[in-house]
């Protein structure tokens, strides 16, 4: 069994959101409805870890919350002085979609501080690997505005800490929320010592992001590998996507770590998402990065938390992936797994291939 570091702070949970729905917020036709982010999916997840007892297998990290000069190194000091207003005024918008209430901002700050704990016990050799159960999420996060439930950048903040703090010199990070994870692709636009690879619905959010054709600029051109995938891409097309573009592109660019961005809302049941995933095809992704990482880079791999809105499914997805870090038998059993592996279109289509090869053929601009 591996030694996995399991980062959660129950503060994290407590981030209200407000009745914004699905949608910005109430009014006019919108009834008020519970927030589509919201804290069942991760205490669910917590507490399935708990009644399998897969937890005990686990190593418990608690990270400090992120310090502002840690939080400077990605964002602006003006953006976060304008989340530590609305924070303590207890109601704003962080940007586009990002509501927040009071203590939202400290709140943020601890999320982004699991990341950075669940980074840092790996590069130390405390932990093998690590997953950091996160919220509020933020792989949608910008320089100096929260977008899409996001408000700092738990990812990109993370890197840029351990990279002041280790003899870090590559880092890949893999987002496979469904998704775009627009804020990591800003982070490091422009730069080559980390690899930025998004796997998410065309064109679902954020709107007219993530194409293939935006791959970076001056140094980092060709770090940026975007792989929009059509609707109903399930098991066959994610399965494919690593096969033929992750994994090459981790082989070439050969990564000193390998961090994922890890939603959960490709999957089939998910309420903000159109993908056709199982429980069962999260752990054979994971497995797949593991594999990887054994060989580039001493099994170094850290998964953060992002989306995933489906409170009964999250639970499930979250147990798989978890339960393929630390090696472990524990299973919790799926009751929805077999029957999603036999819906309809679950083997790759030819319309998906030809996405995919699109990607494929940007690869080998990874040196």
């Amino acid at each position: 069994m591996r030694h996995t570091g399991f980062a959660f702070h129950e503060h994290c949970l407590w981030h209200d959101t407000g009745p914004c729905s699905v949608f910005d917020r109430p009014g006019a036709f919108v009834q008020p409805a519970p927030a589509a982010e919201h804290p069942e999916t991760k205490r669910r997840l917590r507490n399935l870890l708990e009644m399998s007892g897969l937890i005990d297998e686990l190593i418990p990290l608690k990270g400090a919350p992120a310090s502002e000069r840690d939080l400077l190194r990605f964002h602006t000091a003006d953006y976060l002085e304008k989340l530590a207003e609305m924070s303590e005024r207890g109601h704003g918008d962080a940007g586009e979609h990002a509501p927040l209430r009071k203590d939202s901002y400290p709140i943020a700050r601890r999320s982004t501080g699991q990341a950075i704990a669940a980074m840092e016990a790996v590069l130390s050799g405390h932990c093998d690997n690590a997953y950091a159960l996160c919220r509020p999420p933020g792989h949608h996060a910008e320089r100096d505005r929260g977008r899409g439930f996001c408000l700092l950048g738990n990812i990109p903040v993370a890197i840029m800490t351990m990279m002041k703090r280790h003899p870090l010199r590559r880092v890949a990070v893999i987002d496979w929320d469904v998704h775009h994870g627009n804020g990591t692709q800003q982070a490091f636009w422009d730069r080559d010592d980390v690899l930025t690879i998004s796997i998410h619905h065309d064109n679902n959010y954020p709107q007219d992001s993530g194409n293939h054709d935006e791959r970076g600029v001056d140094a980092g051109f060709g770090y940026n590998l975007n792989i929009p995938l059509p609707a109903g891409s399930g098991i066959g097309a994610y399965q494919a996507t690593l096969e033929n573009v992750v994994i090459p592109a981790l082989e070439r660019y050969r990564p000193e770590l390998i961090v994922v961005a890890c939603g959960f809302d490709a999957s089939a049941l998910d309420p903000l998402g159109c993908m056709l995933l199982n429980s069962r095809s999260y752990a054979q992704m994971t497995q797949a990065l593991m594999q990887a990482a054994e060989r580039l880079c001493n099994g170094r791999l850290v998964m953060i938390h992002e989306g995933g809105y489906s409170e009964g499914y999250v639970p499930f997805c979250g147990h798989a992936v978890i339960q393929t870090l630390c090696g472990s038998q524990i299973e919790a059993v799926d009751p929805m797994n077999n029957e999603i592996a036999r819906w309809g279109q679950q083997s790759l289509q030819d319309h998906q291939r030809l996405w995919i090869e699109q990607a494929a053929a940007l690869v080998r601009s990874i040196r």
